[in-house]
C-alpha cells in the first residue's frame, strides 16, 4: 500500500479490497457479477462494485451507496462522466480520496474527471506529465467525421505497443491508454482482464501472486448483431437472418457497449417484434459516441439507402452521444440516407416501475439526452423500450411485470416494443403504398367549441390551405375528389347534414354506443368520468357523431370538443381525467374503420398532444398515446411556435411540418391621422383654463375635416371639439 495514502476510518474498517467502478450507466454490471468468482481465486477478498450515475437523481440511496465505496475504495475507474449533475454529486468524494488510493484511472470522462487520474508516476493533474497533448492528439479534429472514429481505436491499439518500449512515466501512460482499451471492449472477459491488469500492477500489501493479464480482446468497431448468430456479432451483411417474403427491410442503430457486455434482451425483443411484422433487420453497431460508420457500412449502398426505414435503440444523438451533439453531421447523413428515423430510448435514469408510477415520465436530463437531441437531428416517434427493475416491478402495462428480476441487465418493456414495430411497420407500409392507394385523414379544429370556431387554426386560413393541399395531392396521384370552389370545400364539411343532427358540422358516420362498448379497451376510464357509453357530448343517445366529409380516400373530420362546455379546458389540466366518448371514438374510427395510412392535424392547434399523461415518455395508459395509438401523425404548425410543437412531437408522435406566419408590421398613421393625433395628445395634457386649448380646439377641427372625420362625434374627457354635420 502507498506511503502516502489517506487513512479514513471506512479503510481501516473494509474488509476487502475494494475495486470501485463510477460509470453513466449500469451496463458493466453484468460483466462484474459474472466474473467476480474468478477474481477471486487469484484475488482473495476482492470487492468489485460498479455504480451508474445514471440512477443517482432518482435513487439518493444509489448515491449514497456509491459515496460509501468511494471512501472505502483501493482504486478506482471513472468513466462516461459528462453530465454536470452527475459530476457535481460525486467529484468532491473522488478529490478528497485521491490522493490515498492505489490508482485512479479516469477515462472518456469531463476533463474535470479525467486530470484526477493518478496512477504510479503518471500524475494527469501535473501539467508537465505531457499527458494532455496525447490526448488531444487522440481525440483528432475538432469535427468528427464517420472516420475519425475508427482512426482513434486505431491509435488507441497502437500506442500501448510503442509505449511498452519507454521506460519511466511512460509505462503508466501505457496502462491508461489499456485500461481504455479493455473498457471501451467491455466484455465479461476484457473487464476481468482490465480488473486484474490494475490489481496486479498498482494494488499493495495485498501479497498477491497476480497472474499476468491477458491483452485486450479486440472486437469489431462497425458490425452487425443478432441473437441468431453462433457468436452474435459478424461484419457480414450475409449472415443476417432474413425473414421469407419480408416486406420491407429496418435499420438498427444499436450500443456497442450493450453487445459486448451481453446485456442484449431489450434488444432481441425489438429485432423479434420487427421481425414479427414481417421486416427484415439490420441490427448494426459503431465503437465510440458516432453512428456514422454503421449507417455507412449498412444502410447504404451506391444505389442509395438499402433499408426502408432507421430505428435508434441508442438513446443517443446520432453523433456525439451524451458528451456532445454534432448534429448538422447528423442531418447530413441522414437526408443522404431519406428513409424514416424513429429514436426510441431505454431507461437509464430510472427504473421501469419508477417511470410507469410518474406523472411527469422522464425527468429533464433524460429529456434532454433522450428525446431533444435526437430530435434535433431529426428523430420521430420517441419511444421508451426498455429499463431496469427496481423491486417495485412495473405496472405500467397490462403486463404487470412483478416479482424478482434482474436489476444488473435491461428488460424490454415488450408492450412498448409491441407499439415501436407497429409505429416502424406503418411508416415502411406508408412509403411503400402507391399514393392512389393511400388513405389519409385530415383533423380541423373547433375550439372554442359553440363559438363559430370550427376549421380555423392560428395563422392559417385552414379551407383555404386545405383546398391547395387537396389539389396538389390530386395532382401528386392520390385518389381524392376536390371540391370545384373553397367554399364549396367548407359547405361540404361543416354545413352538408348538420342542421337535421344539430351539429356543428356534417355527420358521415356515427358509431353505436354497442360497437363502443365491444371496441374500446380504456372504456372503463372514460365511463367513470362521462357515464355510460355513448354519453351525451356529439351524442344522439344510441351513437356518437363522427364528423366531416370523405373525399374519395380523404377524410377530413371535425375533432370534437374536448371537455366540459363551458369549461373546455379542464381536461387538459386535471389528473386522473379522461377525453369524451366522442373524442376518443374520432380517432378509433379513423384507425379502425377508415383505416388511415396516416393523420394530417391541419393547423395549430387541436387538444390531441395536451389529453392528460404523462409529460414526456408515454406509456400505455397515456391519453395522446392511447388516441393517435402507432398511426403516422403529420402536423401542420405555425413556425413561430416551437414550444408547443414539441408537445406534439413528443406526446403525439407529431412530424411537424411548419408554415411561416403571415408578415405582420406596425402600419402607423398616415401623415394627416398623424397630425390629428399629435393634437388630441396636446389638447389632453393642457390645462382647461389655458387660452390655447380653444385654439387647439379649432385646429383639432380643421384637421379632422381634412381627413373625413369632421361628421363623427369626438367626445374626450366630457367636451365636444365639434358637433357633428346636420343630417
Amino acid at each position: 500500500m502507498r506511503d502516502d495514502r489517506i487513512s479514513t476510518p471506512a479503510r481501516e474498517a473494509q474488509a476487502g479490497y475494494r475495486f470501485v467502478i463510477i460509470t453513466l450507466d449500469a451496463h458493466a454490471a453484468g460483466p462484474a457479477a459474472r466474473i467476480a468468482p474468478r477474481l477471486q481465486k487469484d484475488f482473495p477478498g476482492i470487492e468489485v462494485s460498479v455504480h451508474a450515475a445514471a440512477e443517482w437523481a432518482e435513487n439518493p440511496a444509489a448515491l449514497a451507496r456509491a459515496k460509501a465505496d468511494v471512501a472505502s475504495a483501493n482504486v478506482i475507474v471513472a468513466n462516461l462522466l459528462f453530465i454536470e449533475e452527475h459530476i457535481n454529486a460525486i467529484l468532491p468524494d473522488l478529490q478528497r480520496v485521491r490522493d490515498g488510493l492505489d490508482a485512479f484511472v479516469g477515462v472518456i470522462a469531463d476533463p474535470q474527471i479525467v486530470k484526477l487520474t493518478r496512477m504510479g508516476d503518471l500524475d494527469m493533474s501535473k501539467p508537465a506529465s505531457g499527458a494532455m497533448a496525447l490526448l488531444k492528439k487522440l481525440r483528432g479534429t475538432k469535427t468528427p467525421s464517420a472516420s475519425s472514429g475508427e482512426k482513434q481505436m486505431s491509435m488507441l491499439r497502437r500506442l500501448p505497443k510503442i509505449l511498452r518500449f519507454i521506460p519511466g512515466t511512460a509505462q503508466d501512460m501505457r496502462a491508461w491508454f489499456l485500461s481504455m482499451q479493455y473498457w471501451l471492449g467491455g466484455s465479461d472477459d476484457n473487464i476481468e482482464q482490465m480488473i486484474r491488469y490494475l490489481t496486479g500492477r498498482y494494488a499493495r500489501g495485498q501479497g498477491w501472486k497476480a497472474p499476468v493479464a491477458k491483452a485486450p480482446i479486440d472486437y469489431p468497431e462497425v458490425g452487425l448483431y443478432h441473437p441468431s448468430l453462433p457468436q452474435r456479432i459478424t461484419t457480414r451483411l450475409a449472415d443476417l437472418p432474413r425473414p421469407e417474403g419480408a416486406v420491407g427491410t429496418v435499420g438498427l442503430m444499436l450500443l456497442r457497449s450493450y453487445i459486448l457486455a451481453s446485456d442484449c434482451a431489450h434488444y432481441d425483443a425489438v429485432i423479434a417484434a420487427l421481425e414479427a411484422q414481417g421486416l427484415a433487420v439490420v441490427p448494426a453497431f459503431a465503437g465510440g459516441l458516432d453512428a456514422r460508420p454503421a449507417v455507412e457500412a449498412y444502410f447504404r449502398t451506391a444505389e442509395g439507402p438499402s433499408i426502408d426505414a432507421l430505428v435508434s435503440l441508442s438513446g443517443f444523438s446520432m453523433v456525439g452521444g451524451p458528451a456532445y451533439n454534432d448534429s448538422p453531421a447528423a442531418v447530413a447523413a441522414l437526408i443522404a440516407l431519406d428513409v424514416p428515423y424513429i429514436a426510441a430510448h431505454p431507461l437509464e435514469f430510472q427504473t421501469l416501475g419508477q417511470w410507469a408510477a410518474s406523472g411527469g415520465g422522464l425527468g429533464p436530463v433524460e429529456t434532454t439526452m433522450l428525446v431533444a437531441l435526437p430530435e434535433i437531428d431529426g428523430a420521430t416517434n420517441p419511444t421508451v423500450f426498455a429499463g431496469r427493475h427496481g423491486a417495485e416491478g412495473c405496472t405500467g402495462c397490462a403486463q404487470n411485470c412483478k416479482g424478482v428480476i434482474d436489476s444488473k441487465v435491461m428488460s424490454p418493456c415488450r408492450e412498448r416494443i409491441t407499439s415501436l414495430a407497429e409505429k416502424t411497420a406503418r411508416l415502411v407500409r406508408l412509403r411503400a403504398t402507391r399514393n392512389a392507394d393511400k388513405k389519409v385523414g385530415v383533423v380541423l379544429f373547433g375550439f372554442p367549441p359553440n363559438a363559430g370556431a370550427a376549421g380555423t387554426a392560428a395563422y392559417l386560413g385552414v379551407f383555404e390551405s386545405l383546398h391547395n393541399t387537396l389539389k396538389a395531392m390530386r395532382d401528386d396521384g392520390y385518389t381524392v375528389t376536390v371540391p370545384e370552389t373553397v367554399d364549396d370545400l367548407r359547405a361540404a364539411v361543416l354545413k352538408g347534414n348538420s342542421a337535421v343532427y344539430g351539429q356543428p358540422a356534417n355527420v358521415h358516420a356515427v358509431v353505436s354506443a354497442e360497437d363502443m362498448v365491444r371496441n374500446t379497451p380504456p372504456l372503463k376510464a372514460i365511463e367513470a368520468v362521462w357515464g355510460p357509453a355513448p354519453g351525451r357530448v356529439q351524442s344522439d343517445g344510441r351513437g356518437v357523431f363522427v364528423l366531416g366529409q370523405q373525399f374519395g380516400n380523404v377524410f377530413v373530420g371535425l375533432q370534437p370538443t374536448f371537455g366540459y362546455e363551458g369549461d373546455p379546458m379542464r381536461l387538459l389540466f386535471e389528473r386522473g381525467f379522461a377525453p369524451t366518448h366522442a373524442f376518443v371514438q374520432f380517432y378509433l374510427w379513423m384507425r379502425n374503420t377508415f383505416s388511415a395510412d396516416v393523420i394530417l392535424h391541419f393547423g395549430m392547434h387541436g387538444a390531441l398532444e395536451f389529453m392528460p399523461g404523462k409529460q414526456t415518455g408515454m406509456g400505455a395508459r397515456d391519453w395522446p398515446d392511447r388516441l393517435i395509438g402507432e398511426m403516422p401523425n403529420i402536423y401542420l404548425y405555425a413556425a413561430n411556435n416551437p414550444s408547443e410543437a414539441s408537445l406534439a412531437k413528443r406526446r403525439s408522435n407529431a412530424i411537424t411540418i411548419t408554415h411561416l406566419t403571415p408578415p405582420l408590421a406596425q402600419s402607423g398613421l398616415y401623415k394627416g391621422l398623424a397630425d390629428l393625433k399629435d393634437s388630441l395628445g396636446r389638447w389632453r395634457s393642457t390645462a382647461p383654463d389655458a387660452p390655447e386649448r380653444t385654439d387647439l380646439a379649432v385646429l383639432i377641427g380643421e384637421q379632422a375635416k381634412a381627413v373625413d372625420l369632421a361628421g363623427l362625434p369626438l367626445i374626450s374627457c366630457g367636451s365636444s371639439f365639434w358637433k357633428p354635420k346636420a343630417r
